[in-house]
């Protein structure tokens, strides 16, 4: 809740007049008090895993000529129904996991420090913000998940997301939820590491769940302008990681390669290295 009672006091706190967006947030959450404000996630967590993944099933119904050249998996087909099922396994793990433990994460929001006060955060510094987050994420989810692919992890807790060996979008949070409370943690490193505004921590929830869902949709959509970002993986490249399975020791990225290609688990590597091994035993 903010703690000023009108806006010409909020002015004089920030030393200036409040921009468009300020007065709004002003306006939005003047009475509104932190804790709903976080909750806020859930709502946004719900729309993401409703909406995002079902645009990829309306292109595949409404354009499916066109994009089925897009298809990485042409010969693996998912029904209607194959997919609202998938979302409504989802929706039981969001009811019984996922929801409860943003209701209940809250103290921990508050104490390393993110922010829902004026004045709200430039553009660089939410950009900057949410390239820490990204890269955080990113290198500490490949040990989990590398982690997970050992025969215990995979087959105790990690089978369960690979039950989709061509995954679709839906499928992107579809889990053990012991994996659903394990990945929790990179996604709330980089907060904690460098906190920032509450908008920046829902942008960062909002824009990994949509690059998880791109990534599991199974359609190399040429258009999409992640395909401009450095290193980013992708679906193509996380597509190869599910049709391998459980014997998969590659691609274990989240968002970016560059783990797997410093640490020698990109699939390129690891058939380079095959083949210099098979070259090296025959010449020996």
């Amino acid at each position: 809740m903010l703690p000023y009672s009108s806006l010409q006091e909020a002015e004089t706190a920030v030393g200036r007049s409040l921009t468009a967006a300020e007065t709004f947030w002003f306006n939005y959450t003047a009475n509104m008090s932190d804790y709903i404000l976080y909750c806020h996630n859930i709502l946004f967590l719900f729309l993401i895993f409703t909406l995002v993944p079902l645009f990829y099933v309306l292109i595949e119904l409404v354009f499916r000529d066109y994009v089925s050249a897009y298809k990485i998996q042409p010969k693996v087909k998912f029904s209607v129904y194959d997919n609202f099922r998938c979302y409504f396994d989802v929706m039981r793990m969001f009811i019984l996991v996922v929801g409860p433990l943003q209701l209940v994460s809250y103290p921990s929001i508050k104490m390393i420090g993110v922010r829902t006060s004026l004045p709200l955060p430039s553009l660089m510094e939410i950009v900057s913000q949410l390239v820490v987050y990204f890269l955080i994420e990113d290198y500490t989810n490949y040990w989990i998940h590398r982690l997970l692919h050992c025969k215990w992890g995979y087959e105790k807790i990690h089978k369960v997301h690979h039950e989709y060996t061509a995954p679709i979008g839906f499928a992107a949070p579809y889990a053990h939820w012991v994996e659903v409370l394990i990945l929790g943690i990179p996604s709330f490193l980089g907060p904690a590491m460098v906190p920032g505004h509450m908008i920046t921590f829902w942008l960062w929830i909002a824009l990994r769940q949509i690059e998880a869902i791109e990534t599991h949709s199974g359609y190399d959509l040429p258009w999409t302008f992640t395909k401009y970002i450095p290193f980013y993986g992708g679906a193509d490249y996380h597509d190869y990681h599910h049709y391998v399975g459980g014997q998969s020791q590659s691609n274990f990225a989240s968002v970016f390669t560059y783990c797997d290609y410093i640490y020698g688990t990109d699939k390129v590597t690891i058939i380079i290295y095959f083949i210099l091994v098979s070259f090296l035993a025959h010449h020996s």
